[in-house]
């Protein structure tokens, strides 16, 4: 909207950071619409390119995988902290986090559905880390960013009974 911030793809020039995106233009490709979607710059944080190509990709790619041996996932992903802005006006962030809920196709979420939680440091040299080395609890996740996630599902309190992987 007229009198809000814009920022540009060319803010994040000579900067040092990736335009990191929370859903990957891989993710969307059903349609030109929904992968044009992905590179609005709501979709975009400043991401050091060792997180961006590294376990960040890894675990997309990974989720990809699961997409196709027929499982519904359930994605919630962000950023947390400030490290710096670009030019004064884009946040860095000092961690990127992501939550997947995995279910066969065909059934409902339960207290059985797969989850995975990651909390990654955005910071360089992690390019040759695995995303597994980042796997934390949502309940860690919703501590950090003050988020409630999974209340709409019909499972006991503390999200204890989601079978973390």
């Amino acid at each position: 909207p007229e009198g809000w911030m814009q920022i540009k793809p060319s803010d994040y020039s000579k900067s040092g950071y990736d335009r990191g995106h929370f859903c990957p233009s891989a993710d969307r490709s059903s349609s030109d619409g929904a992968n044009s979607s992905t590179f609005l710059m709501t979709n975009m944080a400043p991401q050091k390119h060792a997180l961006n190509a590294g376990p960040w990709e890894k675990l997309e790619s990974y989720s990809r995988s699961m997409a196709r041996r027929n499982t519904t996932l359930y994605i919630i992903a962000g950023q947390y902290g400030e490290k710096g802005k670009i030019k004064n006006k884009v946040t860095i962030p000092t961690n990127f986090w992501k939550i997947i809920v995995a279910v066969p196709d065909g059934q409902n979420i339960n207290k059985e559905s797969r989850v995975i939680a990651v909390d990654m440091p955005n910071v360089d040299g992690i390019e040759d880390k695995n995303w597994r080395d980042y796997k934390t609890t949502v309940c860690q996740i919703e501590q950090k960013t003050g988020y409630n996630f999974l209340n709409f599902l019909p499972l006991p309190q503390g999200h204890g009974s989601l079978r973390p992987t």
